[in-house]
């Protein structure tokens, strides 16, 4: 059975998000699916594509593509959701991969390590058009133009943070001595690995557009213009001086090549930097993540009130309790990108509920 998504659905998307990300709409975007749709052919006898199974290459894109549809044809899309391939199975960061690093899903995700120990002053990180990974990547996205032809958003691949990457050649306990020993080699560094960053940015989007019907990431906000969650994990480990140096020009840099970019905060490490992160005019939303241990999204309302009260947007995910919690510690939802998901058909009247107080169905 085909996915159930008809293209006009794909024009109501558009205009939702177009007037959210221009602070018109009235209510959160929501995107809700429930998976129990049947669809209709037996599974492929080829393994989903994830972190775990993404080194195997002896099926081909195809394949791959056809197993992808298989599970996006169980779904059932409600409110503003849409038929999206998460492609962050090849791993945060996988430029680092593109550019030589040792690439090891053998704990069923994926890391990455230097292939050779080079001291920073000797490193330098160089474009390789001819990188496995990178052209089994552009394989799978031409695989999924020509099957969905449109009818299903394929996202940008986890290119990862600046810092992150370089972290993936120099480990990070040296990185973090190398800031304060060797500044100049880190600030060339993160220019070298922005200029990659750019040109593979491009380069996989070329293969993707114009068929694919917009633009995405992991976080799979939509958009109609370049967009991208920028991140810098390594952020934690460092102080707001190394933060305004190191990663803010960095931000401000690509912030003026693609129009609508995000940052994702990841960690009560990472609070000392917002301040900062919402003084940077080119950045749109703060994806606002607590960390393992930590109380989850709901339980942050100064967070939350600080984020809104700069003007910026930003993402919410797990249970309807969530999103109605910070709808009322901030008095709006309009600024609110909110992802759910159920499973089984049953579910499909609760969701609609939850839908249906927020002026949806």
């Amino acid at each position: 059975m085909p996915i159930d998504f008809a293209p006009e659905r794909w024009d109501q998307v558009r205009q939702t998000y177009e007037r959210w990300w221009a602070g018109t709409l009235d209510r959160p975007v929501i995107t809700a699916t429930v998976r129990g749709r049947d669809p209709g052919r037996a599974r492929p006898e080829v393994p989903l594509l994830t972190q775990a199974s993404c080194m195997d290459l002896s099926f081909s894109p195809d394949e791959i593509i056809d197993r992808i549809d298989y599970e996006l044809s169980q779904d059932i899309y409600l409110g503003d959701a849409y038929p999206l391939v998460n492609l962050a199975s090849f791993g945060p960061g996988i430029i680092a991969a593109f550019c030589g690093a040792k690439m090891d899903n053998s704990t069923g995700r994926v890391w990455f390590s230097p292939a050779q120990a080079v001291p920073i002053k000797e490193l330098h990180l160089e474009y390789d058009g001819n990188n496995v990974w990178l052209n089994r990547i552009k394989d799978l996205y031409r695989a999924g133009m020509r099957r969905w032809k449109g009818q299903v958003l394929m996202s940008m691949t986890d290119l990862g943070g600046t810092l992150d990457i370089l972290a993936s050649f120099i480990p990070t306990e040296t990185l973090l001595m190398d800031i304060y020993d060797h500044p100049e080699d880190v600030a060339r560094l993160v220019r070298e690995i922005r200029a990659l960053w750019l040109r593979y940015y491009r380069e996989l989007n070329d293969v993707l557009q114009p068929v694919n019907p917009g633009y995405s990431d992991w976080s799979g906000i939509y958009c109609r213009e370049p967009s991208y969650m920028l991140q810098s994990d390594f952020a934690y480990m460092i102080g707001p001086q190394s933060f305004r140096q190191f990663v803010m020009p960095d931000l401000a840099e690509l912030g003026a090549v693609l129009p609508r970019i995000f940052y994702h905060l990841d960690g009560v490490g990472q609070l000392k930097h917002l301040d900062d992160l919402l003084g940077l005019d080119c950045l749109r939303g703060i994806q606002w993540v607590p960390g393992d241990g930590m109380p989850d999204q709901g339980h942050w309302p100064d967070v939350y009130r600080r984020i809104h009260a700069a003007g910026k947007l930003t993402q919410l995910w797990g249970d309807w309790d969530i999103l109605a919690g910070i709808v009322a510690q901030t008095g709006s939802g309009s600024w609110i990108q909110f992802k759910s998901s159920a499973e089984g058909p049953d579910q499909l009247s609760a969701v609609r509920r939850q839908l249906a107080l927020y002026g949806m169905t």
